[in-house]
């Protein structure tokens, strides 16, 4: 018995998107006022308990290695046993410490925002505090963020997760000449996964020294740290020419809160460095490394779906304004359970937030009941296992088009899910397959 056909691929017959017509006050009217405000004790409560975890989970993995290394446990379970259940033990802390790490980076993401407190100097303390302790340059990253939130979902002026164009990817444009995506696109399995495991250990390190996956238009040498020397000797004259490189991202105004955050990020490269001459470079992986490097992928992770999806638009020109941009992510069961309560709620309710950053993050599930009432469908959800998600979309979203002020990604195939209404939509000659 044969299968049946597939069906074929036509742009007109994709679901129309229109742009929210409401204003930012429409909306901020809609949701009452009590959830705006700060509570910084509550903060503080928040903040106590990650760092009470934190301790707790370290001061239980200093008992693995002796406890698994004994000979009376490795007689009972036989040596292969006992080390296959100290690293297996060695899985379940850096599984768990890693969401305690990411939920204390969230913490210093609200101070960031302003949302942890009324008092600025409590914001930027702890904000401090903990990002510097998890490598984040924290008055720099705040800045940069800041301007992420005031232009998201605008191809022009985002700061990060922008979408490459057709022709940044030397894509020609659809005609009556067909186009090999395959050629193009085409990656094997293993490679994809290859290139999506590099994303999640190196994407954050490498936006914050290189730009990467943010604003093309800036210059070469744009980073979090603004002034970047390097020293390039002259044999000739047996001298050192130093180039200063002045991060695009800053304002001169804003050098000293930069050359701050170089401090906690020097301090840090100090510390662990004699941490590991005291207590051996293994030891620091194993208890603060390795969970570090979880705080980075589930940062990724979480940023990379809320703002890459095949569902959200992009927009360009007169049709973005904040309001629509903040409508351009979405919520997502982000590891259930844990995830609600080591990281803050900050995937499952991160779609309020973008409408309201100052919003203390533990008003975000009652806010969201009238932010969904007010803006219907606009309001995006999405209950799909977080890695299955992170997989699917990475494959889907590849690329915009040249033209259009209502973008869409489109996948390998060059196609896409959704299209802009008959209004905003430029036309195309994409071939129905």
């Amino acid at each position: 018995m044969g299968s049946a056909p597939a069906e074929k691929y036509s742009e007109d017959a994709l679901p129309a998107y229109t742009p929210m017509p409401w204003s930012l006050k429409e909306i901020r009217a809609a949701i009452p006022g009590k959830f705006f405000v700060r509570d910084t004790l509550r903060g503080l409560l928040y903040f106590s308990r990650d760092v009470l975890m934190a301790a707790i989970a370290w001061s239980l993995a200093t008992t693995i290695d002796p406890y698994f290394k004994h000979a009376a446990t490795r007689e009972i379970m036989t040596p292969v046993g006992a080390e296959v259940l100290r690293w297996a033990a060695w899985g379940v802390y850096w599984w768990f410490q890693g969401l305690i790490f990411t939920g204390i980076w969230v913490i210093g993401h609200e101070c960031g925002h302003g949302a942890f407190s009324d008092h600025k100097i409590v914001n930027d303390v702890l904000g401090f505090i903990t990002h510097t302790f998890l490598w984040t340059p924290y008055f720099s990253w705040k800045i940069s963020h800041h301007r992420h939130h005031s232009n998201h979902a605008s191809m022009e002026r985002d700061e990060v997760y922008v979408p490459k164009t057709r022709e940044d990817l030397n894509i020609p444009e659809e005609g009556d000449h067909e186009i090999d995506y395959d050629e193009i696109l085409g990656d094997t399995p293993i490679y994809t996964l290859y290139m999506l495991i590099r994303q999640q250990v190196l994407a954050f390190p490498a936006y914050l020294l290189f730009n990467v996956s943010g604003q093309k238009t800036y210059p070469k040498w744009t980073n979090h740290f603004d002034r970047m020397t390097f020293l390039i000797p002259l044999t000739s004259l047996s001298l050192t020419k130093k180039i200063i490189a002045n991060s695009i991202l800053f304002t001169r105004a804003q050098r000293n809160a930069v050359i701050l955050s170089n401090i906690g990020i020097a301090a840090m490269v100090w510390g662990v460095t004699y941490s590991s001459s005291v207590y051996g470079t293994a030891e620091v992986i194993k208890y603060y490394g390795i969970p570090w490097l979880e705080v980075t992928h589930w940062f990724i992770m979480i940023t990379y779906l809320h703002h890459t999806d095949p569902d959200l638009p992009h927009y360009r020109g007169k049709e973005w304004n904040f309001q629509r941009g903040a409508a351009a992510t979405v919520d997502r069961n982000f590891l259930g359970w844990q995830g609600r309560f080591f990281l803050h709620d900050v995937a499952h309710f991160h779609v309020i937030h973008h409408f309201f950053p100052k919003m203390p993050f533990y008003h975000g599930p009652k806010a969201t009941e009238y932010l969904k009432a007010f803006i219907g469908d606009h309001y995006a959800y999405s209950d799909k296992n977080a890695f299955k998600a992170l997989w699917d979309n990475y494959n889907k979203c590849q690329f915009v088009e040249n033209d259009g002020d209502v973008l869409f990604y489109r996948d390998k195939k060059g196609q896409a899910t959704r299209r802009p209404a008959n209004e905003y939509r430029v036309a195309t000659k994409f071939k129905s397959q």
